[in-house]
């Protein structure tokens, strides 16, 4: 499984980067925003336009998301065309963010806007991820228009079952794939248990249909939900510098760290030291 950060911080992501574990970048304009500011702040004199070239660049050879803020068909191509010709030449890796449904009406009579955006952007060879991901049909729809990824959003899903269900939970707590038993029923939003369950009933559905579009599982709160998303099949995890870090810990380890530190033979360290 690929792993992207899910980031605007330069820091975080130039660090990330020289581990040698990120696969791509997904970012937001607040996000970016929020990076900018701090910089300035800092006494930086750098601009959103410099600094998006600054995140392209150490992302070299690896996708970088951004994306539009338009939710009409004509505003989505329009900014999408922008950003593209803008960002793409610094190093070739930019892919563009459309939502699967960008209408701000309860309805999906007047929700095709996004769907038709992703065609004409995929037709024009422009790499499309498509967000806001919450059903499988949403996914196989945004598939078919010519997403390059869809990104289905594993924690939100599960945010909103528990609060569907009235359960109190902390943002990064975990919730597990099968769902949680509530008077013997299992609660669900239309059939989806987890945000888990949701990237694997995607996976299974592009599997059976050798569908291309891969599965960027979003907004993934721990590292439990990370090792989920794997063994669900995600082609992609976006995670937060955190969750990637968490990543990497187990108390053991630490422990064990301890033990061989106070246990190296004075002529062991010498021969580490060329004596």
């Amino acid at each position: 499984m690929k792993i992207f950060i899910d980031s605007a911080s330069l820091d975080e992501i130039e660090e990330a980067y020289a581990c040698g574990l990120i696969d791509g970048v997904t970012t937001n304009p607040s996000l970016i925003k929020k990076a900018v500011d701090k910089r300035k702040a800092e006494g930086e004199d750098i601009d959103m336009t410099g600094y998006i070239k600054k995140i392209l660049a150490i992302a070299q050879g690896t996708p970088v998301s951004l994306e539009v803020t338009g939710i009409t068909y004509e505003n989505m191509i329009t900014e999408a065309k922008i950003l593209y010709d803008m960002f793409n030449p610094v190093a070739h890796n930019v892919a563009i963010k459309i939502p699967i449904n960008p209408t701000l009406e309860n309805t999906s009579k007047e929700g095709y806007d996004g769907v038709k955006a992703i065609r004409s952007l995929s037709q024009k060879g422009i790499p499309v991820n498509c967000t806001l991901i919450f059903t499988p049909e949403q996914a196989l729809m945004a598939a078919k228009a010519g997403a390059t990824y869809v990104s289905p959003f594993a924690g939100r899903i599960d945010d909103y079952i528990r609060k569907l269900n009235k359960i109190s939970f902390k943002k990064t707590d975990y919730y597990p794939e099968c769902g949680t038993n509530k008077d013997g029923a299992i609660l669900h939003d239309n059939g989806i248990v987890s945000g888990i369950d949701l990237v694997r009933k995607i996976k299974d559905i592009f599997t059976i249909y050798n569908i291309d579009t891969e599965v960027l599982a979003a907004s993934i709160r721990n590292a439990r939900q990370v090792r989920e998303a794997a063994l669900a099949g995600a082609d992609i995890a976006t995670l937060p510098y955190d969750v990637i870090s968490d990543l990497l810990y187990h108390f053991k380890t630490m422990e064990g760290i301890k033990g061989f530190v106070q246990d190296t033979i004075p002529e062991y360290r010498d021969i580490m030291k060329g004596r």
